[in-house]
């Protein structure tokens, strides 16, 4: 690993020169919906920070009540105030939301549908990345636990009001490192086995399957629902999301003139939360605004069956 680290510092010097053209490179798609939300009620999970706070932000701008949900409070409040003072919308809240303890999850479900009684957006960005192996407080992997089951749990407890609410969107923030994660069934909560890396790529496949059964499930109810839902890949982003890995961290330093800021990522969630003509496209996976390739892990309508029934079972519902 030290050499290769080695060889990529050596080139560093040539990479930087080209930095105006790959920067251009990576920059990916734009979202260029003008579709104003004004009435609109949109959540957001982990918007204090990163692609999560952008995609708030952009949202608020176009006049949407807005909610951050997310763990940190004070993190919450402060992104909160900056967007508020960004876009002179006042209707931007901040709601605990624990995505590792579901009582948490229950709880801010229960006071959101107390509170408001529409939801048109619904964005599952929050997530952990590449953690030492630890558990969640109902004893699930925290991967596993917090990006996919947290959500699904999340998206649940929600939907009907969705429903009621229609048309509206569900839209669930993924990786491309999808087409390396498998779902061992046994050892969902990696007491056989672990690797910090393949439980990300796990989990995040976990979300494209997620996705592709939600949009079926909507689908095959009668006269429909009106509630649509996407996996998005954001590209590689400057954010917090890599702070548990030392290397990631290091190659995300050296890297940082290519990798797209967090203004970019968060351009294929607004495009998949607000671009009009793409609800045939429910259950698809998107990047850089625009269908994508999922792997044939990420297609097994079997396995993404499964996946549902079994965490119905472990989530109780």
């Amino acid at each position: 690993m030290i050499v290769i680290l080695v060889l990529l510092t050596s080139f560093l010097p040539f990479l930087y020169m080209a930095v105006p053209y790959i920067r251009k490179c990576f920059a990916g798609g734009v979202c260029t919906s003008t579709v104003q939300l004004p009435g609109k009620v949109v959540v957001v999970t982990g918007a204090n920070t990163g692609i999560g706070k952008e995609t708030a932000k952009d949202l608020a701008c176009r006049g949407a009540r807005v909610y951050i949900a997310c763990r940190d409070i004070l993190k919450g409040e402060s992104a909160a105030s900056e967007i508020r003072a960004a876009t002179k919308n006042q209707q931007v809240f901040v709601r605990k939301l624990d995505l590792s303890d579901t009582k948490s999850i229950r709880a801010f479900a229960q006071g959101f549908l107390t509170d408001e009684k529409q939801l048109h957006i619904l964005i599952n960005n929050a997530g952990v990345m590449m953690c030492p192996y630890s558990k969640t407080a109902d004893g699930f992997e925290t991967h596993f636990g917090v990006n996919h089951l947290g959500h699904f749990l999340l998206t649940h407890l929600l939907l009907e009001r969705m429903k009621e609410s229609a048309p509206s969107r569900v839209v669930n923030v993924s990786s491309i490192v999808h087409h390396f994660g498998s779902i061992y069934f046994r050892n969902l909560k990696g007491e056989k086995y672990y690797n910090r890396f393949f439980a990300y790529c796990h989990s995040k496949l976990a979300n494209v399957l997620f996705t592709r059964e939600l949009a079926y499930r909507l689908k095959g109810e009668p006269e429909g629902t009106g509630v649509t839902t996407y996996a998005v890949h954001p590209g590689i982003v400057r954010s917090e999301l890599v702070r548990h890995s030392f290397l990631m961290c290091l190659l995300w330093r050296l890297f940082t003139p290519f990798v797209k800021s967090t203004r970019q990522g968060a351009q294929t969630s607004l495009h998949c939360a607000l671009a009009e003509g793409i609800e045939t496209q429910s259950g698809r996976y998107f990047s850089d605004c625009r269908k994508a390739w999922v792997s044939p892990k990420g297609r097994n309508n079997k396995t993404a069956k499964r996946l549902w029934d079994v965490s119905c079972e472990l989530l109780g519902i």
